[in-house]
């Protein structure tokens, strides 16, 4: 199986986080670059000292599927409906992949602000 350099990079986690690095180069003579952001599986995980997962993308995505789900409701269904929507198609956007993610106080409390918010 041959690897994708251009699709491929190098993220440190741990003590040494913030050392520069010499590059990584295969065999091929591709070199593979390092990053302070990974996409794994829709899962952000950010260069740090400790294993951290960053959310931000998570709560775009889900302000993105309830604007779209206001856009087409609008004003025309009930507050209800609109409600049920929401917690029914935007909520699983937002926490998907929460289980692998160690969540500190201020992530936790950035969490329940949006959820708190359309409830």
């Amino acid at each position: 199986m041959a690897i994708n350099y251009n699709k491929s990079c190098s993220l440190r986690i741990g003590p040494r986080a913030e050392v520069v690095c010499n590059d990584l180069m295969c065999l091929s003579g591709a070199l593979i670059a390092w990053a302070n952001e990974v996409r794994y599986l829709r899962i952000f995980i950010v260069k740090s000292r400790t294993f951290k997962c960053s959310l931000d993308h998570a709560k775009c995505s889900f302000y993105r599927a309830a604007n779209a789900i206001f856009g087409k409701v609008g004003r025309v269904a009930s507050e209800e409906v609109t409600l049920h929507l929401i917690k029914s198609k935007c909520i699983p956007v937002l926490l998907y992949g929460l289980e692998v993610c160690p969540l500190n106080k201020s992530q936790t409390v950035s969490l329940d602000f949006i959820i708190n918010r359309f409830s």
